[in-house]
């Protein structure tokens, strides 16, 4: 599977923003999700992806990572052509799912989350490509 993007969590979408676009980034899109509890910036640069991820409030998953470990890194994000085979081929080796079934995502697309335990620490997001 491609690596689809990078996730960033942090409070400061302006500063970022400006750091990020020094190294050649321009902002793709941005979305709000507020089931997800947060506002993400999607950034590009030669067909590589970053998503700035700030918490719509402190009591969200990502408001509690910053409380938690400040900003920085917060997910790794994967394509894959069928995000329903994919979540059935992780539970089927026992994969401890956060998200059983596909949810929308950045811009309308499916995803779904695994546990960072799964991958040695690392949160990952499945990004059905194509959506």
């Amino acid at each position: 599977m491609d690596l689809h993007h990078v996730g960033i969590a942090t409070p400061e979408p302006e500063a970022m923003l400006e750091r990020y676009r020094a190294l050649g980034y321009t902002l793709e899109a941005e979305d709000e999700l507020p089931q997800q509890g947060v506002r993400a910036y999607m950034l590009e640069s030669g067909g590589h992806r970053l998503e700035l991820l700030v918490p719509l409030d402190p009591e969200t998953p990502v408001g509690r990572f910053l409380e938690r470990r400040g900003p920085g890194l917060h997910h790794l994000a994967f394509a894959t052509p069928d995000l329903e085979r994919t979540l059935a081929e992780l539970a089927a080796a026992g994969a401890p799912l956060i998200d059983e079934k596909p949810r929308r995502g950045f811009g309308g697309h499916r995803v779904a989350f695994v546990h960072p335990r799964w991958y040695g620490g690392v949160l990952v997001e499945f990004v059905e490509a194509g959506a």
